[in-house]
């Protein structure tokens, strides 16, 4: 079978990761999946997650599987090439530099008083500190889920920081 080259992304290698911890999986439980782990740290739209699995297979990286009856969901899985490309890209020993996308910030920039904004960012860090906490201790200790472990370790850690930050007296003017 002839296959359409493509460039890979850092979603597209969101996915081939995703999908090697997951096996088979239809583009819903591929949305549902990233958005309880992946999503904590790299943002998908929730377009991509049901065009890139389409576009990979089309290159020869994923697998798909249609059901004869029913609904007719597609399901997909990594191929022998899929998981060289996620290999190959995961030992490169670089990575680009994290980009910071905060509204809070840009209000802050813009003259917004920060106390108001401040109060809510600390509820969200903590409602998303329990999250992160809960995934982990599901996936703790399960050796198919160890990548899994070590990030949603990161993403506990960054919350519980961030929290240490807000806490801290507001500066002098």
């Amino acid at each position: 079978m002839k296959f359409k080259p493509i460039r890979l992304t850092a979603t597209s290698h969101a996915l081939l990761a995703l999908l090697d911890q997951l096996g088979e999986a239809t583009p819903y439980e591929i949305k549902q999946a990233l958005e309880q782990s992946i999503e904590n740290f790299w943002p998908v739209p929730h377009t991509t997650a049901y065009e890139e699995p389409a576009r990979l297979a089309a290159a020869g990286y994923l697998a798909v599987r249609q059901e004869e009856g029913g609904r007719r969901r597609k399901a997909y899985s990594l191929t022998e090439e899929g998981r060289a490309a996620l290999a190959a890209w995961a030992a490169d020993g670089s990575a680009a530099p994290p980009q910071v996308r905060d509204e809070l910030m840009l209000k802050v920039f813009a003259g917004a008083d920060p106390r108001p904004l401040v109060k809510a960012r600390k509820a969200w860090h903590e409602e998303k500190l329990a999250e992160l906490q809960g995934y982990l201790d599901e996936v703790r200790g399960k050796e198919s889920w160890r990548p899994s472990e070590l990030a949603l370790t990161a993403g506990v850690g960054y919350h519980r920081k961030m929290l240490e930050l807000l806490e801290q007296p507001e500066p002098d003017p």
